[in-house]
C-alpha cells in the first residue's frame, strides 16, 4: 500500500523520505515488507507526506498497525476466495506481460480508495491490466466482482441497467441493498467513449451504493470525487546496445511480449543473427502493447528484418489486416482529439524534442504560447501521452507514436519548420549559456548534461544548418569544448566549417563568428590540421580586440599559442602565450592565468629548463586542486608526468600519469587521455617495463591516427631495448613522420633522436643528425641530457 501511494504521488523513495523527515532506509524496508510494525509516529509522518486524508488515511494507518490484511497476500489465497458466495461476472484474464508491479500497486490502491482510474493512451493495455487486477483482488470483495464496457452510444440509464444486470438484480435501485452487506467491485472499461453518461452513472452509484468500489479505464480523466488516477505507461524497451543475447533481451517486458505474440504466428525461433534487429524493432515500437502485437502479427509472412524495414519508420501505419481495421495512427488520433486547443498546441511544440526533456526546457520552448506549462505537462503525463522517469531533471518524453503522429500533423498543417526552428533556437541559447560552464569546477555537470541532450543537439544542428544558419553558428560555436572533451573534434570542426562557409552567415554577429572560427582552429589542432585554420584564428583575435572582449582575446591567444607550438613556431607560440598571461593577470582571471602558465611549460622544456617547468606545473596543479578544477589539474599532472619522463624519473612519470588518467576518466577529453597513456607507455618502455608498455601500445591501436606516432615510438624503445636496432630505427622514423604537425614539435625531435641513435652506419647517421639540428633550430629547441646520452650509445 505504501509503494502504491508513493508511486501514485509521483515520488521516489528518497523524495518521500525527505518530505516525511524519515530515513530512506525506513521507506525501503517498509516497502519490502521487512518492517512489520512501524512506529505510529512514522506512519503519521508518511501519511502526511503522501497527502492522505479521510478514509484513505484511516485505511493506511490501520494497515500499517496490522489491523487489516495485506491486499496482495489476501488476494492470492484460494481459500479466501472460496469462503464467500459471490458473483464474478468477468471474462477470464488475458496473459499479462511485464505488468507485475502495476498489478500489485493497483491492487494496493483498491484497498485504500473507492475509485481507481487507469488512464493512458489507446493501446497501452489499460483494459488488460484492469481485468487482471479485478481477478487478482476478487478475494477482497466477497459481495461480488463484475465488469461492464462503455460504448459511444451508452446513456447513463444504460450503464446503470448494465451494472444491475451483472450483479444479478432487476433494477439499479436495488444495487444499494445488493452491495450493502459485503464490499463489491465494478470494473468500468472505456469511460472516455461516453464521458458525460459515464460520469453521471458513476456519480449515482457512489451516492446510492457506497460500498461498491470502482475500477475504471479511460483515455481521459473522469470527474468524480476522491478518484485516484494511475497512469498506465508503455512497457520497458531495451536501450541501444543493452543486450547481446536473446536471453538478456527477453528480460525487457516489451521484448518478452513481442516474442510471445511472435510464437503464435511462426514456428521457428529467433536466430542469434536476428537479436540486434529484434532489439531495434522493439525500440521503434516504443513499448506500446498494441504496436507490439500488430508488428508481431506481421511475422506470419515477414522476417524480422523485413518488419523493421517496412514499419520501423512508419509505426503509425501498423493496423489490423481487415478493410475496416484501424491503424495505430487512428488509435493515437482518438486520444489526440480528446485534448483541448492549448494541450494540442503544447504537444506540437514538445514533439520537436528528440530525446528526454525537463520542465524548464518545456517552459522555455512553450513561452508565449502556453501560460501554465506545469499544468499542461501534468495533464499530458496523466493522459499517458508523455512518459516520465522517476528521477533527474530530464524526466519527460513523448511516447514514440505520439511524437510521430504530432509531427505528421505539423507537416500537414505547414508549420513543422516553425516548430523545429523554435526548438533549434532554444538549444542554441542553452548551449551559449552552458559554454562558460565547460571550464572549471562546473565542467563535469555541464558536459554530462550536453551528453544527455545529444539527440536534440544533433537535431537542432541539422535543422538550423539548412533553415536558420545564424542559429546554427551560435549553437556550433558554443559546443567546441564539449566536442573536444568527447573526442568528436572532426565532427565538430565539420559543422563549424560548414556554417562558417555558408554565405548566409557572412553578416552574422561578429562575436558569434569569432567564437566559431576559434572553435574550428581549436578542434583542428587535435588532429594535426591547425595550420588550415590559422587565418580564422587570427581573424577571431582581431575581432575580439576590436570588440574589447578580453575573454575572447585570451582564448584566441591560447589557441594561437598551441597552434604554433604544434608546428614548431617558437617565436609566435611564445608571443601569444605571454600575451594571454598578461591579459589574464591584468584582469584577475585566475583560471586563465593558470592555463597560461600550463602552456608556458612547453617553452621551459624547449630550452631544457625542466626544473622551472616542474615548479610551474606543481603550482598549477595545487591551485587547480584548491579551485576544484578537475580538468586543469589533470592536464597539469599530465605535463608533470611528461617532465618527469624527460628528466629520466620513469617511476614518478608512471605514477603521476596514472593519477592524471584517473581524473581524466571523470572529466572526459579522450585526446588528452591518449597523450597521457602514451607518456606512461613510453616511461615503461624506457625503464624496462616491457610487458606493460606493450599492453598500452596495443590499447592505443584503438585511438586512431592521432596515437600512431606514440605507438611507433613505444615500439622503437622496446625494440632498442631488445637490441633490434634496425627495427627500432624504422619505428622511430615512422613515429617522426606521424608526429610532424601534431601537438608538440618536441615529440618530433625525440623521434629523430631515436632514429639517429638506432642507426649504426655513420654515413646514414650524418644526414639524420643534420635534419635533427635543422628541426631544433627552426623550433628553438635544445636537446635534453637524455637525448644526448641516447645519441652517445
Amino acid at each position: 500500500m505504501l509503494r502504491a501511494h508513493r508511486r501514485a504521488a509521483g515520488l521516489t523513495q528518497q523524495e518521500l523520505a525527505a518530505r516525511a523527515g524519515v530515513g530512506v532506509r525506513t521507506v525501503r524496508e517498509l516497502e519490502r515488507g521487512r518492517a512489520v510494525r512501524p512506529q505510529r509516529g512514522t506512519v503519521d509522518l508518511l501519511a502526511e507526506a503522501l497527502g492522505l486524508t479521510a478514509t484513505a488515511r484511516t485505511r493506511f494507518i490501520e494497515t500499517a498497525r496490522g489491523r487489516l490484511h495485506d491486499p496482495g497476500a489476501e488476494a492470492g489465497r484460494a481459500e479466501v476466495a472460496e469462503r464467500f458466495h459471490r458473483t464474478i461476472a468477468l471474462p477470464p484474464p488475458l496473459p499479462l506481460v511485464g505488468r507485475d508491479e502495476d498489478l500489485r500497486d493497483v491492487a494496493g490502491l483498491l484497498a485504500a480508495y473507492d475509485v481507481v482510474l487507469l488512464i493512458g493512451l489507446a493501446g497501452v493495455g489499460k483494459s488488460c491490466l484492469a481485468l487482471a487486477v479485478a481477478h487478482h483482488v476478487a478475494g477482497l470483495f466477497p459481495g461480488g466482482v463484475a465488469g461492464i464496457s462503455i460504448s459511444d452510444i451508452s446513456a447513463a440509464d444504460d450503464i446503470l441497467a448494465g451494472t444491475a444486470s451483472v450483479f444479478g438484480v432487476a433494477r439499479a435501485a436495488e444495487l444499494g441493498e445488493r452491495c450493502a452487506g459485503e464490499p463489491c467491485l465494478l470494473m468500468v472499461d472505456g469511460a472516455d467513449r461516453a464521458p458525460g453518461a459515464t460520469t453521471a452513472a458513476l456519480t449515482w452509484l457512489r451516492a446510492n451504493a457506497p460500498r461498491l468500489r470502482l475500477l475504471v479505464t479511460s483515455r481521459q480523466p473522469v470527474d468524480l470525487p476522491c478518484v485516484v488516477a494511475w497512469p498506465v505507461a508503455p512497457l520497458d524497451v531495451p536501450p541501444p546496445g543493452a543486450a547481446s543475447s536473446l536471453g538478456e533481451l527477453s528480460a525487457y517486458p516489451a521484448v518478452s511480449l513481442f516474442l510471445e505474440r511472435l510464437r503464435q504466428v511462426r514456428r521457428h525461433p529467433v536466430e542469434p543473427a536476428e537479436v540486434p534487429v529484434l532489439g531495434e524493432l522493439v525500440r521503434r515500437l516504443g513499448g506500446l502493447p498494441l504496436a507490439i502485437e500488430l508488428a508481431a502479427a506481421r511475422g506470419r509472412v515477414l522476417e524480422l528484418t523485413e518488419i523493421l524495414d517496412r514499419y520501423g519508420h512508419r509505426v503509425l501505419d501498423l493496423g489490423e489486416r481487415r478493410p475496416e481495421g484501424q491503424t495505430l495512427r487512428d488509435a493515437v488520433a482518438a486520444s489526440y482529439r480528446l485534448l483541448g486547443h492549448t494541450d494540442q498546441l503544447a504537444l506540437e511544440r514538445l514533439a520537436a524534442f528528440a530525446g528526454r526533456w525537463s520542465l524548464d526546457l518545456a517552459e522555455e520552448l512553450l513561452s508565449g504560447a502556453v501560460h501554465d506549462v506545469e499544468a499542461v505537462v501534468d495533464r499530458l503525463v496523466g493522459l499517458g501521452l508523455v512518459g516520465v522517469r522517476a528521477t533527474g531533471p530530464l524526466r519527460f518524453r513523448l511516447l514514440d507514436v505520439v511524437h510521430d503522429f504530432v509531427l505528421e500533423r505539423c507537416a500537414k498543417g505547414g508549420h513543422l519548420e516553425e516548430v523545429r526552428t523554435r526548438h533549434a533556437r532554444l538549444f542554441a541559447r542553452l548551449a551559449a549559456r552552458t559554454a562558460d560552464d565547460l571550464a572549471g569546477p562546473a565542467m563535469p555537470v555541464a558536459v554530462l548534461m550536453l551528453d544527455h541532450l545529444l539527440s536534440d543537439l544533433n537535431a537542432a544542428l541539422h535543422h538550423a544548418a539548412g533553415a536558420d544558419p545564424s542559429t546554427g553558428l551560435l549553437l556550433a560555436g558554443s559546443l567546441t569544448r564539449w566536442w573536444r572533451f568527447r573526442g568528436r573534434d572532426r565532427e565538430g570542426r565539420g559543422w563549424l566549417r560548414r556554417l562558417l562557409d555558408d554565405p548566409r552567415n557572412a553578416g552574422a554577429d561578429p562575436a558569434v563568428r569569432a567564437w566559431a572560427q576559434l572553435g574550428a582552429a581549436t578542434l583542428a589542432i587535435e588532429h594535426g590540421e591547425g595550420l588550415a585554420e590559422l587565418a580564422g584564428a587570427r581573424q577571431s583575435l582581431e575581432t575580439f580586440t576590436r570588440l574589447n572582449d578580453v575573454g575572447g582575446q585570451i582564448a584566441a591567444h591560447t589557441c594561437l599559442s598551441r597552434l604554433w607550438q604544434a608546428v614548431g613556431g617558437y617565436d609566435d607560440a611564445r608571443r601569444h602565450a605571454d600575451a594571454g598571461l598578461f591579459l589574464a593577470t591584468r584582469t584577475g582571471r585566475r583560471r586563465q592565468v593558470l592555463t597560461a602558465h600550463n602552456d608556458l611549460t612547453w617553452h621551459d622544456i624547449r630550452v631544457g629548463d625542466l626544473d622551472t617547468a616542474r615548479q610551474r606545473l606543481e603550482t598549477v596543479e595545487r591551485l587547480a586542486g584548491e579551485a576544484d578544477d578537475a580538468r586543469l589539474r589533470a592536464v597539469a599532472l599530465a605535463k608533470l608526468a611528461e617532465v618527469a619522463r624527460l628528466d629520466g624519473r620513469y617511476a614518478a612519470a608512471v605514477d603521476i600519469g596514472r593519477r592524471a588518467l584517473e581524473l581524466l576518466a571523470e572529466v572526459g577529453d579522450p585526446g588528452q587521455r591518449v597523450r597521457v597513456q602514451g607518456t606512461v607507455g613510453l616511461a615503461l618502455a624506457e625503464s624496462g617495463g616491457a610487458a606493460e608498455a606493450e599492453a598500452i601500445r596495443a590499447a592505443l591501436a584503438d585511438a586512431g591516427q592521432a596515437a600512431d606516432g606514440t605507438r611507433a615510438m613505444i615500439g622503437g624503445y622496446l625494440a632498442l631495448a631488445r637490441g633490434e636496432r634496425a627495427h627500432a630505427a624504422k619505428l622511430f622514423e615512422s613515429a617522426a613522420g606521424a608526429l610532424l604537425g601534431h601537438h608538440d614539435a618536441r615529440d618530433v625531435v625525440e623521434a629523430l633522436v631515436g632514429v639517429a641513435a638506432s642507426t649504426d652506419d655513420p654515413a646514414g647517421r650524418e644526414p639524420l643528425l643534420a635534419q635533427l639540428d635543422e628541426v631544433c633550430q627552426r623550433g628553438g629547441l635544445v636537446l635534453l641530457p637524455r637525448d644526448r646520452a641516447l645519441l652517445r650509445r
